[in-house]
């Protein structure tokens, strides 16, 4: 049965996005494409073959349930990576009978893998996150040294996939200071990791952020989220890109394109007002447009008065508040406007676009926000 919106996945401008990133990156890069929150909000099961279509054999997820979901739709010589939560011992069984990579940033998993990988009989691939100063998950010095001591003491229980950490806030230059000393701290403990005898498969530092912003940091892997979706991490990484090429074009395609149909037009007196409240009063006679999407669906109610969507492809204002199913738009000015018409939330319509950075300029949310908070069970189509 048909939902009352659909999210289109353009196939072409994945593609497009992948080569474009893989040529910053050169071959000496890998990218492992981030596929947490769904993908971005575009679809974990749509997202991924396409993905491969474009060369890509690594994906990245926060927990293990979002491993389980690339798992049963990558092909088999692809590689998953869990950057996060993994819950119980039965989820870090499943990692390490599967062949799944995960991030180790506490004493207490790497023990639990001398317990359960014998039993098993196959090594953890393990990728050891340090604290370099984001101070949210990573090993400390102190824990790093007891993880280190583990290790060698079990060698044939691990393989050490990668050492890495995050950096905090490279989209934004007021981080600069602060992401250079995370950098430095970083190749302090690839010395020592080196003087211990442990030589990571991969080291690896960068989000989409630093990759553009910090070459220095890509090292041999960049763990690539909103940039192959198609959107910049910031104004300040696109600016800084673009100010340094002669063709002042974005090279990136938005890969989503959000869509629905007018389900009601009706006519208001000029003194009226419209939906919940008073919010808005009708200033002159107007004609609206029902639409069956409303902040239940991802369309944020901040977007009350203030929103915009595309009717017969122009640009038009949504008024009064975004209810919990459903908006409406001011069409007064548009003819010839029918139900049934399509109207786009997110992306192009003939000349027309609705980008997500200006949901964000509307209602304080960020590209990442707006995308990951699209329902589940809007469909995913694909396109080309």
């Amino acid at each position: 049965m048909a939902k009352t919106s659909v999210i289109e996945i353009s196939k072409s401008a994945v593609i497009s996005n992948i080569n474009f990133i893989k040529k910053q990156l050169g071959n000496d890069t890998k990218l492992t494409s981030v596929v947490k929150a769904n993908a971005y909000g575009h679809g974990i099961k749509t997202y991924i073959p396409l993905v491969e279509l474009a060369g890509v054999d690594h994906f990245s997820v926060f927990s293990a349930d979002e491993a389980f979901e690339v798992y049963n739709v990558k092909r088999p010589e692809t590689d998953i990576m869990v950057m996060g939560w993994m819950d119980d011992d039965d989820q870090l069984a499943w990692a390490i009978e599967n062949g799944i990579e995960f991030f180790v940033f506490e004493t207490m998993k790497i023990r639990r893998i001398v317990e359960l990988a014998p039993k098993i009989g196959k090594p953890a691939l393990i990728h050891l996150e340090v604290e370099t100063g984001m101070n949210r998950t990573g090993l400390n010095q102190k824990s790093l040294q007891a993880v280190v001591k583990i290790i060698r003491k079990n060698p044939s229980l691990f393989v050490l996939k990668g050492l890495c950490t995050h950096l905090a806030g490279a989209e934004s230059i007021a981080n600069h200071v602060r992401v250079q000393k995370q950098l430095a701290r970083y190749k302090k403990i690839c010395k020592w990791m080196t003087y211990q005898g442990l030589v990571p498969a991969k080291r690896h530092v960068a989000s989409s952020a630093a990759a553009m912003t910090y070459p220095a940091s890509r090292y041999d892997m960049v763990r690539v989220g909103i940039l192959q979706y198609g959107f910049w991490p910031s104004a300040e990484t696109f600016i800084q890109y673009i100010s340094k090429k002669e063709e002042k074009q974005d090279p990136l395609r938005r890969v989503i394109r959000w869509k629905t149909r007018i389900m009601s037009i009706k006519k208001v007196k000029q003194g009226e007002f419209v939906s919940y409240g008073t919010s808005y009063i009708a200033h002159e006679d107007k004609v609206i447009a029902v639409v069956p999407v409303g902040y239940s669906h991802g369309y944020s109610r901040s977007l009350s008065n203030q929103g915009r969507v595309l009717i017969n492809g122009q640009r038009v204002v949504v008024i009064g508040l975004v209810n919990m199913n459903m908006l409406i738009a001011d069409i007064t000015k548009i003819p010839d406007v029918k139900v049934g018409d399509e109207v786009v939330l997110i992306g192009r319509q003939g000349d027309s676009t609705i980008t997500v950075a200006s949901f964000g300029e509307f209602s304080d949310q960020l590209n990442y926000e707006l995308l990951t908070r699209l329902p589940l069970n809007i469909p995913r189509v694909v396109v080309n």
